[in-house]
């Protein structure tokens, strides 16, 4: 265990994405003006070409072969979007009663947007694959739940938002907006896939680390804006360490939620595998940019993305070691 656990520290501390994440964050920090809604550097017209090239690839990687395979697995299905948009969401009102003396208002909407965002592709499959799971199920469940989430995942932050006594969200208006802005590049993606996709195989190496690239301008935008509108004067290092903890207990509750429920309905292991790793994650690729529309005039947008950056590291580094326990059946 202590090997695994150092030999996941030492990915981590390779890990050039999380370095990016920190320094995005530094660079916001001392240079705010550059990269604020019309600041000089103009992020946000770079940030929307980004987002659309980025899910225009997405679009050409999705194997129609693979999700037709996971298919018939209905039952996992139902149940990792059960736990993806019921289960998780309402974990949001225990953790609202637990910790809402600590934690300020703009932190706690970053918390209630986390609970109801969808999964996430990539890193779902990925682990399942690592871990022998049911990789066909993994692909199928972590696409339908981002092609639910454009849908869901507004409804929700309208509704509890509402309830968590903060002004009503243009709801049309923001589905419309995520649809166009994830949706449309994802299907024009898939369409031109049998033309594309063996020059995307071929660059794999460049484009797979595209989509990084995008969140990193996603956050250094995101932290601007709220730099600027005082973030870091109004609050210290312990809004740091409230979303540290935050993000681990939510995160150690549905990783034994799920894995509790896999058992006790008596799945298979590969299906365990899948309900536990694709039920269990929050997508970072499409949560930041859907957070621009849904909370782009808020000045605090930093904050509000800062939990969901916190869960989706400690989600791999986690779910990393699940998966090599797993695979060592």
């Amino acid at each position: 265990m202590l090997s695994l656990l150092s030999g996941a520290i030492r990915r981590l501390s390779r890990d050039w994405f999380l370095l990016g994440m920190l320094t995005a964050v530094l660079l916001a920090s001392f240079f705010p003006e550059a990269g604020k809604s019309g600041g000089w550097l103009h992020m946000e017209k770079a940030v929307d070409i980004g987002v659309a090239i980025v899910f225009f690839l997405h679009g050409l990687t999705i194997s129609l072969e693979s999700f037709k395979a996971g298919l018939m697995r209905w039952p996992v299905h139902v149940i990792v979007q059960v736990l993806t948009f019921a289960v998780f969401p309402l974990l949001f009102y225990p953790f609202r009663a637990l910790f809402g003396i600590f934690i300020p208002p703009a932190l706690m909407m970053g918390f209630l947007y986390l609970c109801v965002l969808p999964s996430t592709i990539t890193s779902s499959v990925a682990m399942t694959g690592m871990a022998r799971g049911n990789v066909p199920a993994a692909i199928f469940n972590a696409t339908l739940s981002s092609l639910i989430g454009i849908l869901m995942t507004p409804l929700l932050v309208n509704l509890m938002a509402d309830a968590h006594g903060a002004t009503d969200l243009p709801l049309l208006d923001t589905i419309v907006g995520i649809a166009r802005m994830l949706l449309l590049p994802l299907i024009v993606g898939q369409l031109l896939r049998p033309l594309l996709f063996g020059w995307f195989n071929r660059y794999k190496a460049v484009t797979g680390k595209l989509d990084k690239l995008v969140i990193l301008m996603l956050v250094f935008a995101a932290f601007c804006d709220s730099v600027a509108a005082g973030l870091w004067r109004s609050h210290g290092v312990e809004i740091i360490v409230a979303t540290l903890i935050g993000a681990a207990v939510l995160l150690a509750v549905v990783l034994g939620l799920s894995t509790a429920l896999a058992r006790r309905l008596g799945f298979n292991v590969e299906d365990e595998i899948t309900i536990v790793f694709c039920g269990s994650k929050k997508t970072l690729a499409s949560g930041v940019p859907m957070a621009a529309l849904l909370f782009g005039a808020n000045p605090s947008l930093g904050l509000i993305v800062l939990p969901i950056m916190f869960y989706h590291q400690l989600q791999l580094f986690v779910c990393s070691l699940l998966a090599a326990r797993y695979a060592r059946r």
